[in-house]
């Protein structure tokens, strides 16, 4: 059942991946590009997915 679950996620994203293109550039999403390194820390995105499954696995555990 949770293969089926990953699998259709993953359907969704990849449907939807064009109207997804500002995740992991919201304001707080730290990126450095330099010459020879490149780092970016996705800080508001990470924070804001973990709110959305936080928010979802509550509302499945409440109704099931």
């Amino acid at each position: 059942m949770l293969g089926v679950v990953v699998v259709l996620i993953g359907l969704i994203l990849w449907l939807a991946g064009d109207k997804l293109s500002w995740f992991g550039q919201l304001p707080g999403d730290i990126r450095v590009a330099r010459k020879n390194v490149r780092f970016y820390a996705p800080i508001t995105s990470m924070l804001l997915l973990s709110i959305l499954l936080s928010l979802l696995l509550w509302a499945f555990r409440k109704f099931f």
